[in-house]
């Protein structure tokens, strides 16, 4: 059992807490918000049993994972022997900075600090600090105790010592990293959901397709196979000579698609009227929570699903 420190206990905190005491590990929260610690226990108490129910709690019990959570009102006492920092403050590069500057200042000299953040740059968030060597970004999707990928993404002072532990305990932890040579605006996952919604805003902006149809295509066709494939895999299998063949039959249809996809709307603008409009007609805005909580479930039904798929056909 190794000792984590989560500093800052909400929305991402909390769910890195799941995360790191399922995995075994000793987990001690810290928020500068009075009470936000003995929130976070809470929401994990309430969704620890469908957790549970799911089988995804890798044979731990509810009682487990609730004995290896310590909120801490003392910064100091939170990092004192941690092996792994997991930052969560908001996404402000100031903010940021400054919490990292303090980290590195009081942590102990191997522990690893890793950052939550889902834009910012590990370089601009490192520069000049003594300690930069060992900080790195580990990027989350939300939340993490249900979708395993996280991106380890390092500034260029990050040693590859550092890089190395982050993804091993990430691994040891059942998360599924995806460890970037380099840092690059965006990181990876951003840049491939970035670039399906931008095409989703401009068909829906000029009047190819509803918003739904655009989401059935995905909820219905793509998503089924990227739910246990990735893009290259998917191509791979879809022509019958494998990758090289499906470039040479098919790229000549992006080839020539790609030219209309050089500009883009503005999400915010006139066609946020019709996006707006049809999903708070689809789901009306008091129903959001509940309907997160459904999102939750259905996410905790696939992961079960998929590992026992992997464990009966392979992956």
């Amino acid at each position: 059992m190794k000792k984590v420190a989560v500093v800052g206990s909400g929305f991402i905190g909390r769910a890195w807490a799941i995360v790191f005491a399922r995995g075994g590990q000793e987990v001690h929260l810290w928020d500068r918000e009075e009470g936000a610690g003995g929130a976070a226990v809470g929401f994990i108490q309430d969704v620890l049993g469908d957790l549970e129910r799911n089988d995804l709690l890798n044979g731990n019990a509810p009682d487990d994972i609730l004995a290896r959570l310590h909120v801490q009102d003392d910064l100091a006492a939170a990092l004192s022997g941690a092996v792994h920092i997991q930052e969560n403050t908001p996404e402000v590069l100031d903010i940021k900075r400054t919490v990292l500057a303090e980290l590195d200042r009081m942590a102990d000299g191997q522990a690893v600090i890793a950052s939550s953040t889902s834009a910012l740059l590990p370089s601009a968030l490192a520069e000049g600090m003594k300690g930069r060597h060992r900080i790195v970004v580990a990027h989350p999707i939300n939340p993490p105790y249900l979708v395993p990928a996280v991106e380890v993404v390092p500034s260029p002072w990050t040693s590859e010592d550092v890089l190395e532990r982050t993804r091993a305990f990430l691994a040891e932890c059942g998360q599924s990293p995806i460890v970037m040579r380099k840092e690059h605006d965006g990181f990876i996952m951003n840049r491939m959901q970035g670039a399906l919604l931008e095409e989703a805003f401009r068909l829906v902006a000029e009047g190819y397709a509803s918003i739904e149809d655009v989401d059935i295509g995905i909820r219905e066709g793509l998503a089924l196979r990227w739910s246990f494939m990735g893009p290259f895999e998917t191509i791979d299998l879809n022509a019958p000579g494998g990758v090289a063949d499906y470039a040479a039959r098919y790229q000549g249809i992006y080839e020539r698609i790609h030219p209309q996809m050089h500009h883009r709307v503005d999400w915010t603008g006139e066609v946020m009227q019709t996006v707006e409009a049809d999903r708070r007609k689809a789901l009306p805005e008091g129903e959001l929570e509940e309907r997160q909580k459904w999102r939750d479930r259905r996410l905790m039904a696939l992961a079960a699903h998929k590992r026992q798929a992997d464990e009966a056909l392979g992956k």
